[in-house]
């Protein structure tokens, strides 16, 4: 699904620069779980928007799906991420003025479907959430967990083949945050393949694999026994 060889990545400052990553190996495998962990500065988020095409490596080899991912342009790269990528924020990243129905189906729009098409996948996915019956809502309407499953609707509608989560449970309290893993765990379940990037500890012990980054290398990989969030769930 994902390889990724000898990843480096600089960026300049003044008149030097700063390695941010440093020789990066990482396979992820068809309907795995990984966490991705790391102290500020490590380097996860840089990899992390390599990964999702938001920013390009300076050396080394990244095939998604078989894909050689290299030296996009700016129109390839959103075609490819909206082909293969879906992405679930901390922040959420919806559009204020537009209703969980539109939102949803932005994706859809940039795939060229038509609009009737398009808005019924849309409250197909709100349905799989929960959410059918606040679909003509807006955001400002929701709580934030509902929020934060309006984006995993999003991030679902156009099938992608790697889901993406930046802290998906940083800007919720611990039983929604439960709650939402309890949801991405069964997604995973259903063989989605999901990365996560998290700094807290019970999070990534709900993925399958915890890949643990400092000051730009993998320090540790290991597969783990996961923990199942709806033992939380009440």
């Amino acid at each position: 699904m994902l390889n990724i060889k000898k990843l480096h990545k600089s960026y300049p400052i003044g008149d030097s620069s700063l390695h941010v990553l440093k020789g990066i190996d990482l396979t992820v495998e068809d309907g795995e779980m990984v966490a991705i962990m790391g102290s500020s500065g490590s380097g996860k988020s840089t990899l992390l928007n390599i990964i999702g095409m938001l920013d390009e490596a300076d050396e080394g080899e990244y095939i998604l799906d078989g894909v050689p991912i290299k030296n996009l342009t700016e129109k390839k790269a959103a075609i490819y991420r909206n082909k293969f990528l879906g992405f679930i924020f901390q922040s959420f990243n919806l559009i204020n003025y537009k209703n969980a129905l539109d939102n949803v189906a932005l994706p859809l729009y940039y795939q060229g479907m038509k609009r009737q098409e398009r808005q019924e996948l849309a409250l197909f996915h709100l349905g799989k959430v929960g959410l059918e019956p606040w679909a003509h809502h807006l955001p400002n309407e929701l709580s934030g967990g509902q929020k934060q499953r309006v984006a995993i609707a999003r991030a679902l509608a156009a099938n992608p083949k790697l889901l993406l989560a930046d802290e998906p449970t940083g800007a919720l309290d611990t039983k929604t945050s439960h709650e939402i893993m309890d949801f991405i765990q069964h997604l995973n379940d259903e063989g989605k393949t999901i990365l996560i990037v998290t700094h807290e500890e019970d999070i990534a012990q709900m993925c399958k694999r915890i890949v643990r980054l400092k000051d730009g290398l993998i320090m540790e990989d290991e597969k783990v026994e996961q923990v199942r969030a709806s033992q939380y769930v009440g």
